[in-house]
């Protein structure tokens, strides 16, 4: 079950918020963890076996929980207990994750034939893991006091708004909301906007602008002409952030309907001038987590350029890593990596001080950059990227005249309004007529015209399910 499908606009969620609603204050967090539950078991079990996958939720909820109080009551052996849960949260992700991609390494590199069963990777388990981990860890640090009740910890970590797919929330920025939080019209009446505009993102714009690069893979990359392979990866590109980014405000909209406030996950990546701001600005949860739970305990950019780089590099290798267990996600980090070293000791100074310039750098490395997280398999990636250059020598097939033209017909539309709504134009509209019959009336159109996409079966899974 997904946010954005029938089920869960006109079944689960009103269910969900009649019971969380009507049930006293001391309640709701035992609500929220069996509502959240349940929507997470909606999302993995499939068949009877897939039962397990809750289990090891619950499971490893638990020993978070009990590991947490050791730290605090055992501060001697503090640190045992600490490593004891890192290697035990990261276990689960290294096996469901990584597994299937060490073996057919092994296989390609010393020409083995090691079998493994198809592991299916859980939903979710990438966000709730590092979740989990940066409670103990901060209850090492002491930064948070230990949850002792198995209520509250259960409400934050599976809280469903942002359990699947973030953003990453650490528990101390949500654990005085835990005990407390107020509960009003007001904030049910924000928290509808704004789950309705990430909707609207997500069914309206990212959903729309996938079938152009739907399109581009089933004419076969070595078949579209430059123009048009532009525009794929344009597309992918606003699709990438209108379907994520939609995401994250639908979460927020969630959590402030039940009085939780969820942090931002996007500022508006789109409009940087370099890929340093970029990443300040995309994804800011994660980036926050490896910069307080990789790159400053390393050492960050103490200790001059030398270690400065060798952390950087550590942290966008474990990034793409992140990301998929396949090459072009390491590949993807790496690039980062460079481009971003390339601004810090050469010209980011210059593209800060030229913003018009600065935009057009992005305007050619943001695609290209995406380019890398799209393709998995490098020789199409190589085929694609040839295609974008096409004074680069390369094969090609009979190629449709004027491709691009036919598309654009059917995807200008889209293009102009996600160029539009990737600046802070209509934010700022929005912020003066929030409260308008106007903004009412427009955002009622939005729902209703995200739910007859939905009814007519135009819907995409969220982008960074797989992740």
């Amino acid at each position: 079950m997904v946010f954005s499908s029938l089920e869960f606009i006109f079944i689960f969620l009103p269910a969900f918020m009649t019971a969380y609603g009507l049930s006293p204050k001391k309640y709701k967090n035992a609500v929220l963890f069996l509502g959240s539950t349940l929507f997470y078991s909606f999302g993995v079990v499939n068949k009877p076996s897939d039962i397990i996958y809750v289990v090891l939720f619950l499971a490893t909820l638990l020993v978070n929980l009990i590991i947490g109080e050791f730290i605090e009551a055992f501060r001697k052996n503090a640190k045992v207990w600490l490593v004891i849960g890192i290697v035990f949260n990261f276990w689960w992700l290294l096996f469901f994750k990584y597994t299937g991609f060490v073996f057919t390494n092994i296989n390609n590199i010393f020409h083995a034939d090691l079998t493994v069963k198809n592991i299916i990777l859980p939903i979710g388990i990438s966000f709730y893991t590092f979740q989990n981990v940066s409670y103990i860890i901060d209850v090492y640090r002491k930064k948070a006091k230990a949850e002792t009740n198995i209520i509250n910890y259960g409400a934050y970590i599976s809280m469903f708004p942002q359990l699947i797919a973030g953003p990453i929330v650490t528990y101390q920025t949500v654990a005085d909301q835990l005990k407390k939080r107020t509960h009003n019209i007001k904030k049910v009446e924000n928290g509808l906007k704004t789950f309705t505009i990430g909707l609207g993102y997500k069914v309206l714009l990212a959903n729309r602008l996938s079938g152009l690069w739907s399109d581009a893979a089933n004419i076969g990359y070595e078949s579209i002409s430059s123009k048009l392979a532009w525009m794929g990866i344009f597309a992918y590109s606003f699709q990438l952030y209108f379907d994520f980014c939609g995401y994250s405000l639908m979460a927020i909209g969630l959590g402030e309907i039940m009085g939780f406030t969820i942090p931002k996950n996007f500022d508006y990546p789109y409009m940087s001038v370099s890929m340093t701001e970029f990443w300040r600005r995309w994804h800011i949860t994660l980036g926050t987590w490896f910069k307080d739970y990789v790159y400053i305990p390393l050492g960050g950019n103490r200790g001059g350029a030398k270690k400065l780089i060798r952390n950087s590099l550590i942290v966008w290798a474990f990034t793409g890593l992140w990301h998929g267990a396949s090459w072009n996600f390491v590949l993807w980090g790496l690039v980062l990596f460079g481009l971003q070293m390339l601004e810090k000791f050469y010209y980011g100074k210059f593209l800060n001080d030229h913003k018009v310039v600065g935009h057009l750098y992005m305007l050619l490395v943001i695609p290209l950059t995406w380019l890398l997280f799209a393709i998995t398999d490098f020789h199409e990636l190589g085929v694609y990227f040839k295609r974008l250059l096409p004074f680069i020598p390369q094969k090609t097939t009979a190629v449709m005249e004027n491709d691009y033209i036919k598309y654009w017909k059917i995807y200008g539309k889209f293009f102009i309004a996600a160029f539009i709504f990737s600046t802070r134009l209509p934010e700022m509209i929005y912020k003066k007529l929030k409260n308008t019959i106007i903004v009412d009336l427009i955002l009622l159109a939005v729902f209703w015209a995200s739910v007859y996409c939905m009814y007519k079966g135009m819907n995409d899974p969220f982008m960074y399910f797989r992740f």
